[in-house]
This record gives C-alpha cells, sequence and structure tokens, in this order.
C-alpha cells in the first residue's frame, strides 16, 4: 500500500511537471521548431532570442519593480496589523471576543471575487484607482495570518506573560520581547504563503489598474500574450511566463527547507 501510494505522488508529480518542462523547453526553441515541432520536448538549436526580444517587446523591468513593491508593500502591513489582531484574540480578554473572532474568520469563506465591485467602488471613491495602492489595500488584512498567529500565541505558556509584566513591561513591550521571537517559524511560513498568493494575483490588479507604472508581473504577462507583436510566436510568449514565474521557483529551492519546517513549526493545536 505504501509503494502504491509512493508510485501515485510520483505520477501525479510528473504530470504537475509537465506543464512547466513545456514552456521552459518552448522558451528556448527556434519559432520555426515550436509551430513545426508539436510537442517540444527537446531544443535541437537552442537560443535566447526569445528572452530578448520579450524583454525589449515589454516593459518587464517596470513591472518587476511594480511587483515587488506590491508585494512587499502588502506582507510589510499584514505582519503589523496580524500580530496585533492575534494578540488581541490570544491575550486580551473583552465582552465578545471568540463571536468577533469567529466573524471575523468568515472571511475566509467569502470568494474574493465577490469583493471586486465593493472594493473597486471604496478605491474608486478615495481617487486611487490605477495606483500601486490600489492594488495592496484590500489584502492589508488577513483573515488566515491573524487564525494561524493567534494559534501560535496561545501556544506560548501564560508565565511568560506574567513574568514580563511583573518587570514593569506594557503589553507592547512583551509582545515584542515575548511573543514575536516565539512566533518565528510562523512569521516566515506566513510570509512565503502572503508573497506566493500575491506575486500569483491577477484579478484585482486586471480590474483596478490601467498603466504600466502600476501593473503587475501577471497582469503584464497577460497583456504581453494578447499583444499584436507576439501573435502566433509562442517562443516569446513561453520566455516571458518563465520570467514571470522563475523568481517564486527560485526562491521555493532555495528556501525549501525553511518552507517545510516553519510549517511544522507553526502547527495549530
Amino acid at each position: 500500500m505504501k509503494k502504491l501510494n509512493y508510485g501515485i505522488i510520483i505520477v501525479l508529480g510528473i504530470l504537475s511537471f509537465i506543464p512547466l518542462l513545456w514552456v521552459v523547453v518552448t522558451s528556448f526553441s527556434p519559432g520555426n521548431q515550436v509551430i513545426n515541432g508539436g510537442f517540444p520536448f527537446w531544443v535541437t538549436n537552442p537560443t535566447f532570442e526569445n528572452y530578448i526580444q520579450a524583454w525589449e517587446t515589454a516593459p518587464f523591468l517596470q513591472y518587476y519593480f511594480n511587483t515587488f513593491v506590491i508585494v512587499f508593500g502588502v506582507l510589510i502591513v499584514q505582519i503589523v496589523t496580524v500580530t496585533l489582531a492575534a494578540y488581541a484574540f490570544a491575550r486580551v480578554n473583552f465582552t465578545g471576543k471568540n463571536v468577533l473572532f469567529i466573524l471575523f474568520l468568515l472571511q475566509l469563506m467569502i470568494q474574493p471575487e465577490i469583493l471586486l465591485f465593493p472594493n473597486y467602488q471604496v478605491i474608486s471613491q478615495l481617487g486611487l484607482v490605477n495606483t500601486k495602492l490600489a492594488v495592496m489595500m484590500p489584502y492589508w488584512a488577513s483573515a488566515f495570518g491573524v487564525f494561524l498567529m493567534r494559534q501560535t500565541f496561545k501556544q506560548v505558556p501564560f508565565d511568560l506573560d506574567e513574568a514580563a509584566r511583573m518587570d514593569g513591561c506594557k503589553w507592547y513591550q512583551t509582545l515584542w520581547h515575548v511573543y514575536i521571537p516565539s512566533a518565528k517559524p510562523t512569521y516566515i511560513a506566513f510570509a512565503l504563503v502572503s508573497v506566493s498568493h500575491h506575486w500569483s494575483n491577477f484579478m484585482w490588479p486586471l480590474i483596478i489598474t490601467d498603466s504600466v507604472e502600476s501593473r503587475p508581473l501577471t497582469v503584464g504577462l497577460a497583456l504581453f500574450a494578447q499583444s499584436y507583436e507576439t501573435g502566433a510566436q509562442w517562443g516569446m510568449v513561453a520566455a516571458g511566463t518563465v520570467m514571470v514565474i522563475m523568481p517564486l521557483v527560485i526562491a521555493f529551492f532555495l528556501f525549501q527547507k525553511q518552507f517545510v519546517s516553519s510549517f511544522m513549526h507553526s502547527g495549530i493545536k
């Protein structure tokens, strides 16, 4: 049975890897081989011409800058809001705390597409349409992050909290010196999930942005693939796709052990 499970996992892994392999191989293939070669898992004359043409055709450097600003701008604010909310739900006693926490978690059950129109109305009234700030604002609070961090904070022994108070620490000093250091693995896990999600986010940036100065990589790639310069030049489209996904792939291989270890240490009890 164990061998069967391993076999199924290997087969599913290979099937999941095939599209990525096809995109990478196609990005190095000459245009005529892509069109006439069918399903090219080999390259007879590898070339970087597709990458050069794609880089010159679309402003990928600007798209990279926009994406980094959006992704890390969201992450920094999320860490602040998640930390404060999680500490309040884990250690502060107030009326209706459990009910409020359940209502807060209801955000996990709401599909993001449902909030597209209300979010657009709010952003439009604020005069922030077509700005990087407009892309970031709806994601500054994370119900998943609050839930994950609350569970981690509740695992911190209450004796440490009492000892810090007896030493004269304010609540924010206790949070900074006791809770945040104890939750480091959880912060790493949440940061990896947040960066991956917002790097790949497409629908909301597509709706709220309308210029090169604000578009992230995902929207820029979609417009690049549909533009008349590329047409049926699948090699250029594949090269653009590789340039978009490669930073996440490299980051995963570099931080693979930390990624797995972080989730193991941030287990929910």
